[in-house]
């Protein structure tokens, strides 16, 4: 169904991007995602949809073991020949699963139309130009631009230029430098989408950080009143490492409305993502204010999410107005 409703979105006649697919990655659009089969195609726009189906799988199995528990310890034994002690630890595993809010994780849900909608920003024109606009290494050399704007950071290697890349994929001229060097980004980088909106990419923090970090960062948090989002990433594969809860405190301090978004989703496992996953929900859920309590899952490498952040991006900035109700 939902490639049947894409399709008819992208018939001839709907105006999407002009762009040289040889020159682009292959997933880079929406039209070339609706190619791939029904279950891979929703794992791209909806990656949680993957995930959650893993989730429900498995706190189903923990659903039944944890039966077991009204039993006597002997009983246990004669009904599944396993010990408590094996049997324990897939029942705390069920106690932890089981506190999952996966509501948390759809309050902005687009629909595939706003995420065409939201696609076609993307996408450079005569009119509507996207290009590297300038660096700054402080708040005060920061240029004076009055559109909305929205900014990246995270830890060095967390992957902020890769996704940035992977956003502006449909105009590979934008330059975005990417380096395997952790710390590559030593300024505040500014991109220009049109007169819609600006990306920043922020210098990443922890190893190889530069070392006025603070001075740079924080002020441009306080202080830039066309800011209206922040996007904080977090390495999927690993979780929250001490560098990024001394960051969520930062956002906090500066009371700037900011996401989580889970980077290298395709780097790890359902359940190590899924455990990093669900620490990072009770962080947000219990240590935040200024937080969307949706944490976005991300792989640059295959575009899982790109199109449903694209689509968040356009939506915050007032680019355009969803076709669905959300919260965001």
């Amino acid at each position: 169904m939902l490639c049947v409703q894409l399709r008819l979105w992208l018939q001839p006649g709907t105006r999407v991007c002009a762009v040289t697919w040889q020159s682009i990655h292959k997933l880079a659009s929406l039209q070339k995602a609706t190619a791939l089969p029904q279950k891979k195609m929703q794992s791209l726009l909806y990656p949680f949809s993957s995930l959650q189906g893993y989730l429900d799988r498995y706190c189903g199995l923990c659903q039944d073991l944890s039966c077991v528990t009204s039993l006597s310890p002997q009983t246990k034994n004669e009904t599944l020949d396993l010990s408590y002690a094996q049997l324990n630890p897939l029942i705390k595993l069920h106690q932890y699963f089981r506190s999952v809010d996966k509501s948390q994780f759809q309050l902005f849900h687009p629909s595939l139309e706003d995420m065409v909608e939201a696609e076609k920003l993307f996408c450079s024109s005569p009119s509507h130009k996207i290009d590297y606009y300038t660096s700054a290494e402080r708040m005060d050399h920061a240029p004076a631009l009055k559109q909305p704007e929205v900014c990246f950071i995270g830890r060095s290697n967390v992957g902020k230029s890769s996704l940035i890349k992977a956003l502006f994929s449909l105009t590979p001229e934008v330059e975005v430098r990417v380096s395997k060097t952790p710390g590559h980004t030593k300024k505040m980088n500014f991109f220009r989408v049109g007169k819609a909106f600006t990306i920043v990419d922020m210098p990443g923090y922890g190893h190889n950080a530069p070392k006025d970090f603070v001075d740079m960062v924080e002020p441009y948090l306080y202080m830039r009143k066309n800011l209206v989002r922040t996007f904080l990433l977090v390495d999927g594969s690993v979780g929250l490492q001490k560098a990024d809860l001394i960051a969520l405190e930062m956002c906090e301090e500066m009371k700037c409305p900011y996401v989580m978004v889970v980077t290298k989703i395709d780097k790890c496992g359902h359940g190590t993502l899924l455990t990093n996953l669900i620490s990072l929900q009770d962080v947000v859920k219990t240590q935040t204010t200024n937080c969307f309590p949706q944490p976005f899952l991300i792989s640059s490498l295959n575009f899982g999410g790109v199109y449903f952040l694209r689509c968040f991006i356009a939506h915050v900035t007032g680019s355009i107005r969803l076709k669905d109700t959300c919260q965001s």
